[in-house]
């Protein structure tokens, strides 16, 4: 499947939201659907100091890794047709936000914390978690960080088949509407609860 981006007035496509919400996993998928290039901010991080981003926050802080990680993110959302994974905490940058929205066709991975608490209760590859009562974490991170999340051009709720979902979605919807206008339409509902875009109302049915 191709996608003209440049009709919606953007640059790439990304994905964000917390930790444990698949944007790794579904960025690759959609790029390959897309036939676009991938990217993942934290594994350009790891690759820019050599380190993990574990070994980057115990030798160094996380006020330093936002530093970088601001840098890379800002650096990725000026490339053209590509798919993004933002690293969770990314957003709460403001640089990285006003690029984000301008630039880039957001798409926010929107997953229960019941859900996100069971996919990362044996991680021992996230820092904000290490160590911490991880349900706690995830409704302050949540708390924190939905405000923003919530801005993004799209918002796929608990999925299951994310690609084929969004398949749909621009397959059907994006490529025939133009953003902006308050036309409805009904798009069939393959995984996620509820599907949202400004401008237009995804109208799903869920199954049954």
């Amino acid at each position: 499947m191709k996608l003209n981006l440049e009709k919606l007035g953007k640059k790439n496509i990304c994905l964000i939201g917390l930790m444990g919400a698949g944007k790794s996993i579904v960025g690759k998928l959609l790029a390959k659907e897309l036939s676009m290039r991938y990217y993942d901010s934290d594994k350009l991080i790891e690759k820019k100091l050599h380190k993990s981003i574990n070994q980057i926050f115990s030798d160094h802080g996380e006020s330093y890794f936002r530093n970088i990680e601001e840098d890379v993110v800002l650096s990725l959302l000026d490339k053209k047709n590509c798919v993004i994974s933002l690293g969770g905490g990314s957003i709460l940058s403001d640089l990285t936000r006003k690029a984000l929205f301008i630039n880039s066709f957001s798409i926010y991975l929107e997953v229960d914390i019941e859900i996100l608490y069971e996919r990362l209760i044996k991680s021992k590859k996230r820092p904000l978690i290490n160590n911490k009562n991880i349900k706690e974490k995830l409704i302050h991170l949540t708390q924190e960080r939905k405000k923003y999340y919530r801005k993004a051009n799209l918002t796929l709720n608990n999925f299951n088949d994310v690609v084929t979902e969004l398949s749909t979605i621009f397959e059907e919807g994006l490529r025939r509407v133009t953003p902006g206008y308050g036309e409805k339409r009904a798009v069939k509902n393959l995984a996620g609860e509820s599907v949202l875009y400004p401008g237009v109302n995804y109208e799903l049915d869920r199954q049954p």
